[in-house]
Order: C-alpha cells, then sequence, then structure tokens
C-alpha cells in the first residue's frame, strides 16, 4: 500500500469518529459505560495478582473497584433512584478488599480481618435499617397475618386450657 492509502484510510477515520461524536455517540457511551471501566480496573488488578505479577495489597483496591464499578454499573443501567437503597454497599466495598487481603495473604493479618468484619457489620446493620424503614409497614402487615394466622388455626389444634 502507499502512503496515500494509509492517509486516506487515516482521513476516512477522522471523518467517521468526527461524524459519530456530533451524533452523540461518544457521549452516549461515556456516560452509560463510565462504571465498566471500574470493574474493568478491579478485574484487571485482579489478574495480575493471580498472575503472581502484582504484590497481596493489590487485592484492597481490586475489591473496591470491583464492588463500586458493579454498583455503578447497576444505577447506571436501571436507575440512579436505587442508590437511596444500595448505599451500603459504598461501606462494603472496602470490607470485601480487606477480606480479600487476608484471606490471600499468607501471613494472614488480623486487623485487616478485623475491619472487614466490621465493615460487614456496618453494612448489614445500614441494610437491616433500609428494609425496616423502606419495608416496615409490609413487615408489620406479614405479622399481624401470622399473628392472626397462628391464632385462628395454630391455637386450635392444641389442647385448651
Amino acid at each position: 500500500m502507499s502512503r496515500q492509502h494509509y492517509a486516506g484510510i487515516a482521513l476516512l477515520g477522522a471523518g467517521l469518529v468526527i461524524l459519530l461524536g456530533k451524533m452523540g455517540f461518544f457521549s452516549f457511551i461515556g456516560s452509560v459505560l463510565w462504571p465498566v471501566a471500574l470493574l474493568v480496573g478491579g478485574i484487571l488488578l485482579h489478574v495480575l495478582y493471580f498472575g503472581r505479577l502484582l504484590p497481596t495489597a493489590t487485592l484492597v483496591p481490586a475489591g473496591i473497584l470491583s464492588v463500586y464499578g458493579l454498583l455503578f454499573l447497576f444505577c447506571t443501567l436501571f436507575g440512579w433512584s436505587f442508590i437511596h437503597q444500595l448505599w451500603p454497599l459504598l461501606v462494603f466495598g472496602p470490607a470485601a478488599g480487606l477480606y480479600e487481603y487476608y484471606a490471600f495473604d499468607p501471613f494472614k493479618p488480623r486487623m485487616a480481618l478485623q475491619l472487614a468484619i466490621g465493615l460487614g457489620v456496618v453494612t448489614a446493620v445500614s441494610f437491616g435499617f433500609i428494609l425496616i424503614t423502606s419495608w416496615s409497614i409490609y413487615l408489620i402487615a406479614l405479622l399481624l397475618i401470622g399473628a392472626g394466622a397462628w391464632l385462628t388455626f395454630g391455637r386450635g389444634r392444641r389442647s385448651q386450657w
């Protein structure tokens, strides 16, 4: 191929990039799929650790990036209104990374495990509070139905006082 062919291909590519940019293609891709960059970064750090190219401490940011990438990708695809219920996963990200660090480090650092358990408990308690505040009326209704069913059907089969 001659230099004219390479120049023609370069001009064709530049024109295509400009046209797609004006049509909003790159804006759409950037606004929808940016969390994939976080997820890919987390997966890449995992691959590099398990390929024995990086130290064990690399698993902490790898876990954080993976959890955050999944959370942000879910919210980007299905709506950011879910972040009101899923925000405890922001606390869970470091817990996951610290637990991976503890699990795969040959010296088993206890502080990493203690921090991971502490952050995991904070995450679970936060999800519990969210569940109680958002689903409390349903929980109360289910408890009332269960108590009524127990009083109606459960006590009739036992010996009466």
